[in-house]
Parts: structure tokens; C-alpha cells; sequence
């Protein structure tokens, strides 16, 4: 099932689209105050695909590429430029594939995370399939972060997807590169390489419990390097080498299953 996407390199380089034909998978928020944003500024949840670097809940917020501006280096090549990195996007088909392939420029030893943060519209059905057992690292606010085996870290399984319960929870699921997110028949898969770096997978469940007083659905599956959604935790952050640059290759498919 081939899928397409489009992007906005004028505001952040947000994904606004991911597509396998018959349906839409990226959940999208109408916010007038996105198209305004300047860096440092907070956070807007505009839905779609954003890019988070540095940080995704440090400082800045969700990091300082997704509210600049991505300019033209190379055919098919965008970059966001920053006082302390420039990171290139470069997005490709490859046999019906999404292939997005990134690299950071930056001062060798320099931390950080990085996260796809892909918010996806699905049915209160879906589920997030991942290898059990993996170390999962659950982000109960207030309370301090806590680890526990997927798909139940704290006892009760994070895997289903819906219906809405009114609760909202973030979790990171640790050197996990691969993870199937399941929504009826349809199956879209993501999977990220990158040498020498930790791999996991964010996720945010937000099944009508944030914000408050006006809480709405959003499901976030973000593969991420890194194993925390703060470069300040301790936790394993992505690294810079000695040569100053660091690459990556996030792979996105999907497929229905015959019934």
C-alpha cells in the first residue's frame, strides 16, 4: 500500500500529510496562532508530524526546529538552521516507503533528542504493537518518571489505543526501532536506523484527559532518538561525534491485511 507525503517547510517542516490513498493517517488541530510561531515560543499543537530537537518537554518547547523556517540546500533537501545545529531533512519513495533521511550538524559531543512526533488519527480500536517486555519509561505528571516491561509498565497495558477513558499519559518505549501501529486491517509501521545511537519509540496517549478544561483526542507514536522526552533526564541522549555530524533514516510503510 503506497503511501505519499506532503510538508510544510515555511512552518517547521510539520508533516501535513501521510497517506496510503484510502485514508489519512496524520490527525490534524486547527490553531490560528501556529502560522504566528516564533522560536522559543510555546508550544502549538497543530497535529501532523512535527520535528523536535533538541528536546521534546524541555526548554526550548518540543525544541527549536518545528517553529522556523526550512530552507531549499538541494534538490528534494531542506534544512533548519539554529545558533547550535542545522539538521537536513531529505524525504524520498522507496517501493511505496517514506523514507526521511536526517542529518545534524553540530559540535561534537553535543546532546540531544530528537522525535518524530507524529500525532495519527485512529479509531478507538487501534492498538500499538511492540516487542513485550521492552523497557518502557511511563511519565505519570505529577509524579517522577517510573519504568516497568511493555505493554503494562504500571500494571494496566498502554497498547490499546482507545476508546477515550479521560485519561492522558506519555511513555517511552526504550531501544525500540521498530513498532506496528494496528487500526482495523490497516497497519502502518515505523522503523528507525541509526549507528551508534539509542533508539526508542515515544509515545503519547492522550485519550481526551489534556488540556484542561477542554480536553480533546490526540495519539502520538514517535520514533525518537534518545531514551526520554527530556535531553536533561538521565537517560541515554543521541550524541554528536567527533566528525560533528550524526545521521539517521526513519522508514514509514503501511499495508492492509487481507480478510
Amino acid at each position: 500500500m503506497p503511501l505519499s507525503v506532503r510538508f510544510d517547510a515555511a512552518l517547521g517542516g510539520r508533516w501535513t500529510s501521510l497517506s496510503s490513498g484510502h485514508r489519512e493517517w496524520l490527525w490534524q488541530r486547527r490553531d490560528h496562532a501556529r502560522s504566528a510561531v516564533r522560536p522559543g515560543d510555546p508550544f502549538v499543537d497543530a497535529g501532523g508530524l512535527e520535528e523536535c530537537l533538541p528536546t521534546v518537554r524541555g526548554n526550548p518547547d518540543h525544541g527549536d526546529a518545528w517553529a522556523r523556517r526550512w530552507n531549499i540546500v538541494a534538490p528534494g533537501e531542506f534544512a533548519a538552521e539554529t545558533p547550535a545545529f542545522t539538521l537536513n531533512r531529505r524525504i524520498t519513495d522507496r517501493n511505496g516507503a517514506v523514507v526521511a533521511d536526517y542529518r545534524l550538524a553540530a559540535a561534537p559531543g553535543y546532546r540531544f533528542v530528537w522525535a518524530a512526533h507524529a500525532l495519527l488519527d485512529l479509531s478507538p480500536h487501534a492498538r500499538l504493537e511492540a516487542p513485550a517486555g521492552t523497557l518502557t519509561r511511563v511519565y505519570p505528571d505529577p509524579e517522577p518518571p517510573v519504568e516497568g516491561p511493555w505493554p503494562a509498565p504500571l500494571g494496566a497495558a498502554l497498547d490499546a489505543l482507545g476508546p477515550d477513558d479521560g485519561t492522558a499519559i506519555g511513555a517511552v518505549l526504550r531501544d525500540c526501532p521498530r513498532v506496528t501501529v494496528a487500526d482495523g486491517p490497516d497497519r502502518l509501521i515505523w522503523e528507525l536506523e541509526a549507528d551508534g545511537q539509542p533508539r526508542s519509540v515515544a509515545l503519547w496517549r492522550n485519550l481526551r484527559g489534556w488540556p484542561s478544561p477542554v480536553p480533546y483526542r490526540s495519539i502520538g507514536v514517535e520514533p525518537m532518538l534518545g531514551g526520554g522526552f527530556d535531553v536533561e533526564e538521565d537517560v541515554p541522549a543521541a550524541v554528536v561525534p567527533g566528525s560533528g555530524e550524526v545521521s539517521w533514516r526513519l522508514t514509514v510503510s503501511a499495508f492492509r491485511e487481507q480478510r
